[in-house]
């Protein structure tokens, strides 16, 4: 099996997660649902581009530039569109999809790498078609999500992040459509090259990039707007950063080593992403409430919720790990129970005495562990024999 070509080429990425904002699903949609991405009457025109320039004036904290490009809070404010446009994918939400790529990879049993003493030709192919593969599911479809996502949240980000490029004006309206129209087309064209590369007789990463990304539009754009219910908003948000980029690596790698067990795993491991997805609706609570959106911490308050939250992330990876036990895979049980346990101490001591003002830090502490234990669930996966 080949661990270390994952493990070397992409374990530094999970130190970006220390700076963890919203994740979104991957996806991409048809025109006819893009025709909807219409400008705002003139009563609900945003500001001008001007009154961001106008707030560059104001301090801004350290790193701050980086902040602003990687899309997270605290960042400056530019009037350089290109860094807005790139702000708009909010680049620090691709590390979970290129990981879950990587996963894929690692179950598929066919990544070829130098450290397993593969030719040169076949670790450098593998290479680059990962690389490739990382791009459809990072720059291009999550950004085109997180784009979207922005462009039907103006109006809430205008009460919970009003410096926002969006709600600020530092964007304008068109420049948003054209991007979302550009991110949409390019993940749709190189997902059916992946395809062709691959030789798969049926296109399985297009297919899965056309079903995130449907899932992606209706969980940000009306009349469904999935984000409106907590618990199916947050699972599809969590099966879209964890279940999809893993299959969308795997059938790119080896479509035929896909399979129902794989499947169910990862589709319970999800559920662990809607446990991280709860995190994310404690500070939004108050601009939740005013718009109507029914997160988990608004539907039961924020004792219950991050019980719910916390249980759902625990007892998944458990399960997870007790099925590995059960299939005879011992040994990546208990490296997976020896990276959940860091986990409950961190939501024991970080995250449940003060949810809302520690949910960052708990991401940032936490979220490397849990990553980690989706690739050793991968490697188990492709190390085992269905």
């Amino acid at each position: 099996m080949r661990i270390w070509s994952s493990v070397i080429v992409l374990g530094a990425l999970c130190v970006a997660d220390a700076f963890h904002t919203p994740l979104a699903p991957i996806g991409l949609r048809h025109s006819a649902a893009l025709s909807h991405l219409s400008p705002p009457s003139a009563s609900r025109a945003m500001p001008a581009r001007k009154s961001q320039l106008r707030m560059q004036q104001q301090p801004e904290s350290e790193n701050s530039g980086i902040k602003q490009l990687l899309g997270v809070r605290g960042g400056s404010r530019t009037d350089n569109v290109w860094a807005i446009r790139l702000q708009l994918t909010k680049p620090v939400t691709w590390v979970p999809l290129v990981w879950g790529v990587a996963c894929g990879a690692a179950a598929s049993g066919k990544y070829n790498a130098i450290w397993d003493g593969a030719s040169f030709d076949a670790w450098s192919t593998d290479f680059l078609k990962a690389i490739v593969c990382m791009i459809l599911a990072g720059p291009l479809l999550t950004g085109y999500t997180q784009t979207i996502n922005d462009w039907y949240d103006r109006e809430i980000d205008a009460i919970n992040e009003p410096d926002r490029p969006i709600p600020s004006g530092a964007i304008s309206e068109n420049e948003v459509i054209a991007q979302i129209w550009v991110l949409l087309l390019g993940g749709l064209g190189l997902a059916y090259g992946l395809d062709v590369w691959a030789g798969n007789e049926f296109p399985a990463v297009f297919a899965l990039s056309v079903f995130g990304s449907f899932i992606s539009y209706i969980y940000s754009a009306p009349p469904l707007k999935l984000k409106q219910s907590g618990w199916i908003g947050n699972y599809a948000l969590g099966a879209s950063y964890i279940s999809l980029p893993w299959w969308c690596g795997q059938c790119f790698f080896n479509l035929s080593s896909f399979n129902p067990t794989v499947a169910v795993l990862t589709t319970l491991y999800s559920l662990a992403g809607l446990g991280i997805a709860i995190v994310n609706d404690f500070k939004s609570i108050e601009g939740d409430r005013a718009m109507g959106l029914m997160s988990l911490p608004v539907q039961f308050g924020v004792d219950k919720a991050k019980w719910i939250c916390v249980g759902t992330i625990d007892a998944t990876q458990l399960g997870v790990a007790a099925y590995l036990a059960s299939v005879g895979e011992t040994n990546y049980a208990l490296v997976l129970l020896g990276l959940i346990l860091p986990q409950i101490y961190l939501q024991v001591t970080t995250f449940l005495p003060n949810p809302i003002e520690n949910d960052v830090k708990y991401q940032a502490a936490a979220q490397p562990f849990l990553v980690f234990g989706i690739l050793t669930t991968a490697l188990a996966c492709g190390h085992h024999t269905f």
